[in-house]
């Protein structure tokens, strides 16, 4: 499977009501890296009072 950005071979693939989709692991990782600064992912550590190590 390729990544769904672009024609890399997918790392990563997830599956949900049967729609395939892959990611390699530099799109995997940016992603995850806007993820992170997202403002949802905020408030659902502050629901959560997660403590990350420093």
């Amino acid at each position: 499977m390729e990544c769904h950005y672009c024609e890399s071979s997918a790392d990563i693939v997830v599956e949900r009501e049967g729609i395939r989709v892959g990611v390699c692991e530099r799109h995997f990782r940016e992603q995850m890296e806007e993820l992170s600064e997202s403002e949802w992912v905020r408030d659902i550590e502050d629901e959560l009072d997660i403590d990350r190590a420093e």
